[in-house]
């Protein structure tokens, strides 16, 4: 008797989840059982933080990001304005760099929001001082995903988006 009500209360846990349900639960644990490691999901406001004043190298935003997880996602967003070196300094860094016309936040947001609606990450790292993000973080958070707000240095930090995240690091500290 206890077995099958074991065996019911299991069924019915299955069946509370849903089939994406339990592909995310099986996606969480590894082949041991054991939890898996969150999937990370970093996306860098090129124009925003790649600047003189922060000296931000990409090796420590990957470094730091690391820490975190495993990196499913590591984009690096810039205008049209980047020059070639960058772009190939980023891609041998295993950065995917996305080039847009004009401002980058839109589509960074877009492409960071729609990671975490297809559950293709399991934490949101933005790196950005710009709090236009902020929603961003906020709509991930709402749906079960974990933030980062990773700032450039201590003088490019912004109070909103280390407000809006779950967590916050700065990448000089």
């Amino acid at each position: 008797m206890q077995r099958g009500s074991a065996t019911a209360s299991s069924n019915s846990f299955r069946r509370s989840l849903g089939p994406d349900g339990m592909e995310r639960l099986r996606g969480l644990l590894g082949g041991d059982g054991e939890p898996a490691e969150p999937r990370v999901g970093v996306f860098v406001d090129g124009p925003n933080v790649l600047r003189n004043e922060f000296d931000v190298d990409l090796d420590d935003v990957r470094a730091e990001a690391d820490k975190w997880g495993r990196l499913a996602i590591t984009r690096l967003y810039l205008d049209e304005h980047a020059t070639p070196g960058l772009i190939q300094a980023a891609e041998a860094r295993g950065f995917e760099v996305v080039i847009t016309s004009g401002d980058v936040d839109v589509k960074l947001g877009v492409d960071a929001t729609a990671a975490a609606a297809d559950d293709a990450i399991d934490l949101l790292a933005i790196v950005s001082r710009d709090t236009d993000f902020k929603p961003v973080l906020e709509s991930a958070g709402e749906r079960g995903v974990e933030t980062l707000a990773i700032a450039p240095g201590a003088h490019g930090r912004s109070d909103a988006l280390r407000n809006a995240a779950q967590n916050a690091t700065t990448l000089e500290e």
